[in-house]
């Protein structure tokens, strides 16, 4: 029971720091061209 009352809010931390890592790659633009770099890399530019 005691590691239970240590373990439940390291990973409620964990998981906040990732919904917050989540949240900042979405505002910073990380996922404005999902198809450009799938499609860019397929031309032949030569």
């Amino acid at each position: 029971m005691t590691n239970l009352l240590f373990l439940l809010p390291v990973a409620l931390f964990l998981g906040g720091l990732g919904l917050a890592a989540f949240l900042w790659s979405l505002r910073s633009g990380q996922y404005d061209d999902m198809d450009g770099a799938a499609e860019r890399i397929l031309v032949d530019d030569d």
